[in-house]
């Protein structure tokens, strides 16, 4: 009975750590010192989440046993690890006054685009709120069939 509910909440849970990570990011746009790595500071490098299927219990156990094609449909979501991007480079801004610029006067910042943000903090908003929406929904009829019973 409440297992749409089980899974709209965990993804509603996901979805909300996916902005609070967003944030993060956005805070650190322009630290330099996040980190020390071999005694030198390195800059805050922009982090995102991963999500996977969460298995909800046996039932979903017995029903992969039993070879159901959508066993793993419809139990939810949970984030797996937050991870750092390494891949995107960070970004060289010439200002030879900062503190932590190097002999030529470049700065290394960090790799975090505001505009990719925005777009990753919209994304989750909008999932979250769709969330909202499925949630209110199985509330909905959940009290409607119980008004039924009466």
């Amino acid at each position: 009975m409440f297992h749409s509910m089980n899974t709209t909440s965990s993804a509603l849970t996901a979805q909300r750590l996916r902005m609070d990570v967003v944030s993060s990011n956005m805070a650190n746009m322009d630290s330099t010192r996040a980190r020390q790595i071999n005694g030198e500071w390195q800059p805050y490098r922009r982090k995102s989440v991963v999500f996977q299927p969460q298995q909800s219990g046996f039932s979903s156990y017995l029903n992969q046993a039993m070879g159901r094609e959508n066993s793993r449909a419809g139990s939810g979501v949970k984030v797996t690890k937050i991870i750092d991007d390494n891949v995107t480079p960070f970004k060289m801004v010439y200002d030879p006054t900062h503190p932590d610029a190097n002999k030529e006067g470049y700065v290394q910042m960090p790799n975090v685009d505001p505009l990719r943000e925005m777009v990753d903090l919209m994304a989750a908003t909008r999932s979250y709120e769709a969330n909202v929406t499925v949630f209110n929904a199985s509330k909905s009829m959940m009290t409607k069939a119980l008004e039924i019973g009466k």
